[in-house]
């Protein structure tokens, strides 16, 4: 890897660790407030969760404090687990999605989630006592370089988190690893159908925000192919709110300073999408 890369690589792992340090300090969501992202001003965290694919039985499960609001979408409802399966949860957050997966797979199935983040482990160990799960086990750890063998897990889940993620391919080279042969992909991310203004795409402060570590649709759909996984379907893709980055106030500071037409940049983040997606790693016969 060039040096350049290499350095701004750490700069925003750096930053977004950081970032996510703040949300569990301040019990806040990537958008600046949850307001900011919703229609009309008053939508809560549950509000906004149900938007994206959680039912009202789903959140009243988990633990109070496991939903912090950070998802673009509900993997677990369309991952299909079955009991006795073992689930790998890319950036586990508080823990929000391993809890709801716990409880499909059971007792004698197993849920693993992983994050780079002390204090959203902390958290979600927290949230595991409290809720009395035995069956999940948090883990610190990079989801670019998995602490979990090889062929190990049957299901590899993500929600909001691959996309904020400077080296994508090596995440889905990762899941693939990890993935017993038959396993499944379930994310939930954020992708363009255009390309963000320079402005915000290089901000590396910026990069915590909703979609400033977005990249193309196209791009996105092909990393996955090229790390081994077939059947590789979108299931779903829905429009993401342009406000979530706007009232970020980093890109805020930014647009006043250049004095860009909001209006621009509206047009530009509108290109941002949610997507549900699946895929398969292959059974090879020898």
């Amino acid at each position: 890897m060039d040096p350049e890369d290499e350095k701004k690589e750490v700069e925003i792992k750096k930053m977004v660790r950081e970032g996510y340090a703040k949300v569990i300090k301040e019990e806040s969501s990537c958008c600046p407030s949850v307001d900011s992202c919703c229609e009309g001003g008053t939508s809560t965290l549950e509000d906004m969760s149900k938007m994206v694919g959680y039912t009202e039985e789903e959140l009243k499960e988990v633990p109070a404090g496991a939903n912090l609001g950070l998802g673009c979408g509900n993997p677990v409802a369309l991952a299909s687990l079955q009991k006795g399966e073992i689930v790998l949860d890319l950036g586990s957050g508080a823990g929000f999605d391993c809890f709801l997966a716990a409880n499909r797979v059971g007792k004698d199935g197993k849920v693993i989630g992983v994050d780079m983040t002390p204090e959203m482990i902390d958290k979600a160990r927290m949230n595991a006592r409290k809720g009395d799960y035995e069956n999940i086990e948090f883990r610190l750890g990079e989801i670019e370089n998995l602490p979990a063998a090889d062929n190990s897990v049957d299901v590899v889940i993500s929600n909001c988190v691959i996309n904020l993620s400077p080296n994508k391919k090596r995440v889905f080279e990762e899941a693939y690893r990890v993935l017993k042969p038959g396993g499944r992909l379930m994310v939930s991310d954020i992708v363009l159908l255009k390309e963000l203004p320079d402005f915000i795409k290089k901000s590396v402060e910026a990069y915590v925000s909703c979609v400033s570590g977005a990249i193309m649709k196209d791009e996105y759909l092909n990393l996955i192919q090229i790390a081994g996984f077939e059947e590789v379907n979108i299931i779903d893709e829905t429009a993401f709110p342009a406000e979530c980055v706007t009232n970020d106030p980093t890109v805020k500071r930014i647009i006043d300073e250049l004095k860009i037409p909001l209006e621009t940049v509206e047009d530009a983040i509108n290109s941002a999408v949610s997507i549900k997606l699946n895929g398969i790693k292959p059974i090879i016969i020898k």
